[in-house]
C-alpha cells in the first residue's frame, strides 16, 4: 500500500518509491526536516499509479533499482524508469539503489535520470541533489509558463495589422501589445524611447488598428524644421503669412483630418506653437497663420519624443497642461541593446533574401552596443551588403569597432574539456554532488558523466 500523508499547500512534493518500508520512512522523515513534502509506493505499479493520479502534485521522484528480494540486477528499476518518462517525461527521476554500477548510470543518465546515488545515501548530498533539482524544476515550468504566455500573445497579435514588424524581443512585443491594446481609443499616444528605435512603426501599427485607419497617416518631424516653419507646416499658412509665403499652403492637421497626425521629436516644438496644440488637442479649432478664419478638424494625434519632457517642463520649455494632454497613454520603446532578442531577427531582415551571417558575424552584432539603435543596425546591413564579396556575410564586412576581435577572444579555450584533476576538485567542492559538479564546470550532469567513464572516474 502507498502512504499519503497531508502537508501544508505549496511545499514542493517527492514520491519515494520503495519496497524497504524503513528506507521510505527514512527519506520521508529527512524530507520533512528540509520543509519537502513525501508519497511513499511500496512497488513499481503502486507508483506508476500514483504518478497517474496525482501528476500534477509530485515535483521528483526517488525510486529504487531492485523491488524483488535477492535481485541485483537493477532490470525492476530500469523497466519503472523508461516506464516515467514515457508518462511524465519531464519529471525528474533520481535512481537510488545499493548496488551501485557506473556504466548502469552512466546509460541511465544519458536517458535522462537526474542522477544516480547509492545506498546507504549521505543525507546532505541527498537533500542537496533533491533541492537543486526542484529549484531547477520551479525555474523550468516558470519558464514553460512564460514562453506559453508569449505564444498566447503572439497569436492574439496575429489579428492585428502589425505593418511588416519585425521583432522577437519580449520587450518590443509588450509595447507591440500595449499599441495595438490602445489603437481603437480616440486617445492622444505618447510614445517615449531614444532616437533610431523605431517610434514612428508603432504609430503606424496604432494608426492601421484605429477607428480612422481607412484615414491619413501624416507624418511631422518637428526636430527637421526650423523653429520659425512649425507652425505653418502645422497649421498652415494663408498668402503673405511670412516671407516667402507667395500663396496659400494647407497645414498638416488639414491633411490629417479624419485620421492620425503623428508628430516627431515633439520637445523641440517652440512654446508658441505648444499654446496652438494644445488648443487643437482640446478644440478641434485653429487658424492659419495670417487668418482669422478658424478651422475645424477630427484628427488622431500620436506624438513622440526622446527628450526628457518632465524636465523641460521644469526648465520651462515645455508646458505641463500639453505634457499631460499628450500623455494619455505612454508608450516607452526601449534602446536596441535593451531588446538583444530582436538584433538578429532585424539583421536578417534587412540583409535581405540571398544573403546570410556567418557565426562570428552574429556574435559580433550581439556583442556591439548599438548607440544608434535600429537605424544604426540598418545602415551596418546595408554597408555589409554593399561589401561583402559572397553572400556570407562576415565580422570584417560588419566594419563595427573592435568586432573582428570580439567574437575571436569570447570563443577561445570553450571547447576545452576539464581533465581528471579538475572533475575530481569540483566533485570534491560539490560533496559528491554530481549536478552541482557539473554547474561548477560549465557542463551538464550528461556531459559530465560520459568525460567521468571515458576518464574511468568513480564517483565519491
Amino acid at each position: 500500500m502507498c502512504a499519503v500523508f497531508l502537508y501544508p499547500a505549496g511545499m514542493p512534493t517527492v514520491l519515494i518509491i520503495d519496497d524497504n518500508a524503513a528506507v521510505a520512512v527514512a527519506l520521508e522523515v529527512l524530507f520533512s526536516l528540509h520543509d519537502i513534502a513525501s508519497l511513499r509506493a511500496a512497488s513499481p505499479a503502486e507508483g506508476l499509479a500514483l504518478l497517474d493520479q496525482r501528476s500534477a502534485s509530485i515535483d521528483l521522484v526517488v525510486q529504487d533499482m531492485n523491488f524483488t528480494a535477492d535481485t541485483t540486477s537493477g532490470e525492476e528499476g530500469v523497466a519503472l524508469f523508461r516506464a516515467i518518462r514515457k508518462r511524465h517525461p519531464d519529471l525528474p527521476v533520481i535512481l537510488l539503489t545499493a548496488w551501485t554500477h557506473l556504466d548502469a548510470a552512466v546509460d541511465l543518465i544519458k536517458a535522462g535520470a537526474a542522477d544516480y546515488l547509492a545506498k546507504p545515501w549521505d543525507d546532505k548530498r541527498l537533500v542537496a541533489t533533491v533541492r537543486n533539482l526542484l529549484e531547477l524544476g520551479q525555474a523550468n515550468r516558470a519558464l514553460n509558463q512564460h514562453r506559453s504566455d508569449e505564444l498566447r500573445q503572439r497569436r492574439e497579435l496575429e489579428r492585428y495589422n502589425l505593418r511588416n514588424m519585425v521583432w522577437n524581443d519580449p520587450a518590443t512585443e509588450r509595447v507591440i501589445a500595449l499599441a495595438c491594446q490602445v489603437a481603437r481609443a480616440d486617445v492622444p499616444v505618447l510614445i517615449s524611447g531614444p532616437n533610431g528605435t523605431g517610434k514612428e512603426r508603432i504609430a503606424d501599427i496604432i494608426q492601421a488598428n484605429s477607428a480612422v485607419r481607412e484615414g491619413p497617416f501624416v507624418v511631422l518631424n518637428c526636430g527637421a524644421l526650423p523653429a520659425e516653419l512649425i507652425e505653418a507646416e502645422l497649421f498652415g499658412a494663408d498668402a503673405g503669412a511670412y516671407t516667402g509665403a507667395s500663396k496659400a499652403r494647407e497645414g498638416k492637421f488639414e491633411a490629417a483630418d479624419g485620421g492620425t497626425l503623428f508628430l516627431d521629436e515633439i520637445g523641440n516644438l517652440p512654446l508658441a506653437g505648444q499654446m496652438k496644440l494644445l488648443r487643437v488637442l482640446e478644440t478641434g479649432r485653429f487658424e492659419r497663420l495670417g487668418s482669422n478664419r478658424e478651422r475645424q478638424v477630427q484628427v488622431r494625434v500620436i506624438s513622440a519624443t526622446n527628450a526628457d519632457l518632465p524636465a523641460m517642463i521644469r526648465a520651462g520649455t515645455f508646458r505641463e497642461d500639453l505634457y499631460y494632454r499628450l500623455n494619455v497613454i505612454e508608450l516607452r520603446l526601449p534602446p536596441l541593446a535593451e531588446r538583444p532578442g530582436d538584433i538578429l531577427p532585424l539583421a536578417r531582415h534587412f540583409l535581405g533574401a540571398g544573403r546570410h551571417l556567418r557565426p562570428e558575424a552574429e556574435a559580433a552584432l550581439l556583442a556591439h552596443g548599438w548607440p544608434g539603435n535600429v537605424r544604426e543596425l540598418k545602415n551596418v546591413m546595408a554597408r555589409a551588403s554593399l561589401l561583402a564579396p559572397g553572400d556570407a556575410i562576415g565580422v570584417p564586412d560588419l566594419g563595427l569597432p573592435a568586432a573582428s576581435a570580439a567574437p575571436a577572444s569570447a570563443g577561445h579555450g570553450a571547447e576545452q574539456e576539464p581533465d581528471r584533476d579538475a572533475i575530481a576538485a569540483a566533485l570534491q567542492r560539490a560533496g559528491g554532488v554530481v549536478a552541482q559538479a557539473a554547474a561548477d564546470l560549465g557542463l551538464s550532469r550528461q556531459a559530465l558523466y560520459r568525460r567521468m567513464e571515458r576518464l574511468g572516474i568513480a564517483r565519491p
